[in-house]
């Protein structure tokens, strides 16, 4: 074999088939053979560590462009690079991108910003869906659809969504939907704020069960009604999972994603807290049954995928006024990749798991398949090298995102990514991200 740019050798290559030992060799930032490789060129030593797929989170806010004192692309996809995570889809609700000019402007803006590779999402805005086919075809990932105001980004009645939907269905478009009742959480914040509540105990009143459970019932009998494809976001509970797994059933294609936040923190926790167990929905587990339930569904399928909702603000910023007024949202690019290798050493997934519901089914779910989310010939080499007997503590100083602290705090975690490939190129090692940003754009399926 001619020599090749890069060969991880001597690793445990896992796919969610399985695992075996294997090199793997890369050209020109694809895969080339994977297997027993006799070829020269330079080689990382995989010995004891297991090669994955690098993370595709596609559920990620930057903040860039736009006021980035929360967060910017070169610090999230720093974090991001040191965790694993060699692909993000990212929107940010400040400047929401709505038109392909808008689009093409934060594109350029990104340029040399990023150590990941990224796709971008547009916003959808209700009476807007004429824009659907133009910035479909220019690239977008996904259209960010709210069923109720948050953020500042307005929300979609039923008509609206079935409106916006329709649209999506006839170019194949995919969204994602953020699913709480405008009517109840609009109700049960003015009934609330009649009362003089400003406990955090308004956190759970004000985005219910309920708003959440009847918002994704309606989106998904639409999905499946109008043959629009779609991604109920951040699924916090086992009965709006169920749901969605009944329209599926029907014939829905609906995705379920859920976030570590609904599985690790409990609902109580916003009364300790306060707005650092501030976001929406908010955390929905109240004993360890929850949470048991939830890596279930997770397992067999029913929660297709893993995102980190990567939200972040400072601590600062998070004491910056009452629980109505703080910004919504949990940093999560950091841990999240974590989380996931830890619960295999806690018997809650296997490795096979892990690559599909963080790498294989979010590629594919957001048009970024074949190429991304796999280790086969052909593919992009982005690979994350994991020591899986490696053990620490997740620590507020050890964020690399501006948020600077991390809802896990003190979580002792099994398995540790120890080096970080991206299209053939090291770009993060033992937690420590290199300094070249050579993250790329990489169009979605509409192109």
């Amino acid at each position: 074999m001619a020599e090749l740019d890069l060969i991880v050798s001597g690793g445990v290559v896992v796919t969610p088939e399985g695992r075996r030992r294997a090199d793997v060799g890369v050209r020109g930032g694809r895969i080339v053979a994977v297997g027993n490789l006799d070829a020269p060129g330079p080689r990382i030593d995989a010995a004891g560590l297991l090669v994955l797929p690098g993370g595709v989170d596609t559920h990620v806010h930057l903040m860039d462009p736009g006021d980035t004192r929360r967060e910017d692309f070169p610090s999230g996809t720093a974090a991001a690079a040191a965790a694993g995570v060699t692909t993000i889809i990212e929107h940010t609700h400040a400047q929401p991108v709505r038109t392909v000019a808008g689009l093409e402007a934060k594109i350029a803006h990104l340029d040399g910003r990023s150590h990941a590779d990224f796709g971008l999402a547009a916003h959808a805005w209700p009476g807007e869906a004429d824009a659907v086919p133009a910035l479909w075809a220019a690239g977008v990932a996904f259209f960010k659809v709210f069923t109720c105001t948050t953020h500042g980004v307005p929300g979609h009645s039923a008509a609206a969504l079935r409106t916006h939907l329709a649209a999506s269905a006839l170019v194949d478009a995919v969204s994602l939907l953020h699913c709480e009742d405008e009517s109840l959480t609009e109700s049960a914040e003015a009934v609330l704020k009649a009362e003089g509540r400003d406990d955090f105990g308004v956190l759970t009143d004000w985005r219910s069960r309920d708003a959440e459970l009847v918002a994704a019932a309606v989106a998904a009998l639409l999905v499946r009604r109008t043959g629009a494809r779609a991604t109920v976001a951040h699924v916090s509970n086992q009965e709006v999972a169920e749901y969605l797994l009944a329209e599926r059933q029907r014939g829905a294609r609906l995705a379920a994603e859920v976030c570590p936040q609904y599985f690790l923190l409990r609902e109580q926790e916003v009364h300790e807290h306060g707005a650092l167990r501030k976001f929406t929905p908010p955390a929905r587990a109240r004993i360890d049954d929850d949470e048991d339930q939830m890596w279930r569904l997770l397992r067999t399928g029913t929660l297709t995928h893993m995102s980190s909702d990567h939200a972040p603000s400072t601590l600062e910023q998070k004491s910056d006024g009452d629980i109505w007024s703080v910004y919504f949202g949990l940093p999560g690019l950091d841990s999240t990749f974590a989380i996931l290798l830890d619960a295999v050493a806690r018997g809650r997934l296997s490795y096979e798991d892990v690559v599909r519901v963080y790498s294989q089914v979010p590629a594919q779910t957001y048009g970024l398949w074949p190429r991304k989310g796999r280790i086969a010939v052909g593919a992009d080499a982005d690979l994350a090298l994991v020591d899986p007997t490696a053990t620490r503590t997740l620590r507020n100083q050890d964020v690399l995102s501006k948020a600077g602290w991390t809802p896990f705090d003190g979580r002792a975690v099994h398995g540790r990514v120890v080096k970080t490939v991206l299209r053939g190129a090291l770009i993060a090692e033992d937690g420590h991200p290199t300094a070249d940003r050579t993250g790329r754009f990489v169009a979605g399926a509409g192109v």
